[in-house]
């Protein structure tokens, strides 16, 4: 299976609308949103945990802005690369490139200007660590896993969702301006987190993604197969969480957080599995509760880590 690329187009928008707040929200959407914001739900409690308390006001707000602009940086690029799928997808073809609001060249400008005012942001505001950082996940994610893994694997999603896992790293360097254990054990949890999510995710929209040729998990394998490895990585995932305990030492919040959040996301993996050893139909796997939970779950979760240092002072 072969990637396809893309020229980038210079085609006037069509059919879209075209007045400018539509324009202004089309470059937004580009940027996702909702995506940011799960990164920056990893980024600032972990400052949180490495000051120790409650982090400088200005530290916190130039990170969240260099790490939006980052993140929104490459979700642009993503548009526009995977723009031909997006077209034939239920899930995507709503997006600003398939409904040609905005063509390919401005969106690929767009894209990469928010990648070096994100790592000017962030390395004269915060750090040139943390901006190096940040701009490597954008890379990677760019360049790895949207042109080389998510069209030749079924580990696209695994190896490809490292870049989702830097926030926890930037969040810990931005206020210390170095690399520890602890932010390697948070970044370990949102790595083997990413499966389940998006497993679940893709259970929902697999025949999306077998219409345009991609070969997610749930594509290749059945709903069964599917939830015995969501299983699998939770209970890593859950198991790492509880690591960072003795590393870190921690008060009593976190790991109380992380056993009761961690059982019942596995009590919810456990479900699927039955679910989908009982049929491969979807109205009976309903994969998006467990999508949906694995959301509040780390959620939750990354509130623990910012709050736990708070009730020592």
């Amino acid at each position: 299976m072969t990637a396809v690329h893309h020229p980038v187009s210079s085609q006037a928008p069509g059919t879209g609308p075209t007045r400018f707040r539509d324009v202004v929200a089309a470059y937004v959407g580009l940027m996702k949103p909702r995506v940011i914001e799960l990164l920056l739900l990893t980024t600032v409690p972990v400052m949180f945990f490495a000051e120790r308390g409650v982090p400088e006001l200005g530290l916190v707000v130039a990170t969240v802005i260099g790490g939006t602009l980052s993140a929104g940086s490459a979700s642009a690029l993503n548009n526009v690369y995977d723009r031909d799928i997006d077209e034939q997808m239920r899930r995507t073809r709503r997006r600003a490139l398939p409904r040609h609001v905005v063509t390919a060249r401005t969106a690929t400008v767009f894209g990469l200007v928010l990648a070096v005012v994100s790592t000017l942001v962030l390395g004269f505001y915060v750090n040139w660590l943390s901006a190096w950082l940040a701009l490597g996940a954008n890379a990677f994610y760019v360049l790895v896993y949207t042109m080389v893994l998510k069209r030749r694997t079924t580990q696209n999603i695994v190896w490809g969702g490292i870049a989702g896992c830097f926030p926890a790293l930037i969040g810990w360097t931005a206020v210390t301006d170095a690399l520890a254990w602890e932010p390697v054990i948070l970044f370990l949890v949102v790595f083997f987190w990413t499966p389940p999510h998006t497993w679940a995710l893709a259970l929902r929209y697999r025949d999306d993604y077998a219409k345009v040729d991609v070969p997610m998990l749930p594509v290749v394998a059945s709903a069964r197969a599917v939830a015995r490895q969501v299983l699998a990585y939770s209970y890593v995932m859950v198991a790492t969480s509880l690591v960072l305990w003795p590393v870190a030492d921690t008060g009593w919040l976190y790991p109380a957080a992380a056993v009761v959040l961690g059982v019942l996301f596995l009590v919810e993996a456990h479900l699927l599995l039955a679910r989908a050893s009982r049929s491969d139909d979807l109205s009976v796997v309903r994969p998006m509760r467990l999508f949906h939970w694995s959301n509040m779950y780390l959620s939750l979760l990354f509130v623990s880590v910012a709050l736990d240092p708070l009730l020592a002072l």
